[in-house]
């Protein structure tokens, strides 16, 4: 993959094209080559779209979160096009079509000039270090500040476990420490969408609900009845974590042995 290359043929083609509307995967390369383009064509670029739709004068309305995920700010590009935008991966369920349906594939023949490339591939290294792929998850379980102390998240793992889920967390914790990155769900760590997602102690900010609230199935358990998270909730259970979660482990492991 390069940057150079793919920039300078996707220009060339939107120019041609006389795009309307250009969407990007916000992935690692797509959050590389998206602001190329549109630094190179003089447009504007909205990243990390939660929301997309199309307005009655036929523009793209782009939503996303801002000020710190606390309003959600739809977006509109009435000036330039292509209207162009990043959107994460598992941001939107999958549609479930009636009748399939088949895309033109068009093939595109391009002349890329060698002066074009100006980066190279000195080396590659591979990092050893095991990383876990919550977006990759079936059933994840996500813990938040309501666990209390580092030391909780243990009951958390041993939970998962029995339910052969994938521990991930809010960002609080990340921030405090006491989980990695890696495993975080919301604006500013993973978008997921699994088949079921358990919340533990988190509230539900905003931030946090882009990240996750296409899930399947969403359960929630926190002792504060007004929390967020129950708004977007299919099962809520209001209560002590500390209490629910080791009496579910002694009747599962009751039922798993009989």
């Amino acid at each position: 993959f390069s940057n150079d290359g793919y920039t300078t043929v996707l220009t060339s083609l939107i120019v041609d094209k006389k795009s309307s509307i250009v969407l990007y995967g916000a992935t690692i390369k797509g959050r590389e080559l998206a602001p190329r383009i549109a630094a190179r064509l003089s447009l504007g670029l909205i990243a990390d779209c939660t929301g997309l739709s199309i307005n009655k004068e036929k523009q793209l309305v782009q939503t996303r979160p801002t000020f710190g995920g606390n309003i959600m700010a739809s977006i509109l590009s009435p000036f330039t096009r292509p209207q162009m935008a990043t959107v994460r991966p598992n941001t939107f369920p999958k549609i479930k079509l009636k009748q399939p349906k088949k895309g033109n594939v068009e093939k595109i023949i391009v002349k890329l000039e060698k002066q074009s490339i100006r980066t190279r591939i000195i080396e590659e290294i591979s990092s050893k270090t095991e990383s876990i792929n919550i977006e990759d998850a079936d059933i994840l379980i996500s813990v938040g500040r309501g666990i209390g102390s580092k030391e909780n998240i243990n009951l958390i793992y041993e939970f998962a476990e029995e339910l052969k889920g994938t521990v991930s967390s809010s960002r609080a914790l990340v921030e405090l420490g006491w989980t990695n990155h890696p495993i975080q769900v919301g604006q500013s760590g993973k978008t997921v969408s699994p088949r079921v997602y358990i919340a533990l102690g988190i509230s539900g900010a905003i931030q946090h609900l882009v990240g996750m609230q296409t899930s399947d199935v969403i359960i929630a358990i926190n002792s504060d009845p007004e929390a967020p998270i129950f708004k977007v909730a299919d099962f809520g259970i209001i209560g002590d974590l500390f209490e629910i979660i080791p009496q579910f482990l002694k009747i599962y492991r009751k039922d798993k042995g009989s």
